[in-house]
């Protein structure tokens, strides 16, 4: 796979993703969900920090996310970079273009939402809004929207530690981008032998093993 197809998957994947959070950032309200199935909704929600809405560290650990964000996409990219350069296996540049594509999907949210946007709370957010937006650079929200309740269960009474509470699957909320790392992790776990297996050896070296092989029983 070349360069250019590589670089076309990603540039595809992330005009998507923005595409898709921007239109809910500004037609959505915070907490705001469309059903399109039963299964499926357009649910509105801003993620904070780390994978699941995790956060750490207020402020400065928001930055430390995101700095250590630009560094990760840094060496995802010469990864794919070098992986293109020798030819590998077509599976492991589609993975690592998505991993890359979903990776810069999620940064362009951390770093210019904040700055393009104004908040989202009881009222739709405004694009380039006159006072500013609710974040400064690098800082601002990751856009969740893709929530799919595959079903929910009541958890009988004597079920130890999580007795009698309400138990949905699938309940995380997610994006374009998130769904394109987890494709290219998956495509990695799942074709790891044909991806990274050994490779075949080039015909003069099974021609020189032959040879050598025939020599050594000639000499047994």
């Amino acid at each position: 796979m070349s360069l250019k197809k590589s670089l076309w998957l990603v540039l595809v994947i992330v005009f998507l993703d923005q595409a898709i959070k921007i239109y809910v950032k500004t037609h959505f309200l915070l907490g705001e969900s469309v059903t399109v199935f039963d299964w499926f909704k357009i649910y509105f929600v801003e993620n904070n920090g780390m994978a699941f809405g995790t956060e750490f560290g207020g402020k400065a650990g928001k930055l430390f996310l995101t700095a250590f964000r630009l560094i990760a996409i840094t060496g995802i990219f010469y990864w794919l970079y070098t992986s293109i350069k020798k030819k590998e296996s077509p599976l492991l540049i589609v993975a690592i273009s998505m991993i890359f594509a979903g990776a810069v999907g999620n940064i362009l949210d951390s770093v210019f939402y904040g700055r393009l946007f104004s908040d989202s709370f009881h009222h739709v957010a405004e694009f380039l809004p006159e006072n500013g937006g609710y974040a400064p650079w690098f800082q601002g929200r990751v856009v969740d929207m893709f929530y799919f309740p595959l079903f929910d269960v009541h958890i009988p009474q004597w079920f130890p530690l999580i007795g009698g509470k309400q138990f949905t699957f699938f309940e995380p909320v997610f994006n374009l981008a998130d769904s394109a790392i987890t494709i290219g992790v998956a495509i990695l776990i799942l074709f790891n032998k044909k991806i990274f297996g050994k490779k075949q050896k080039p015909a003069y070296q099974k021609e020189i093993d032959k040879v050598v092989g025939d020599v050594d029983n000639a000499i047994a």
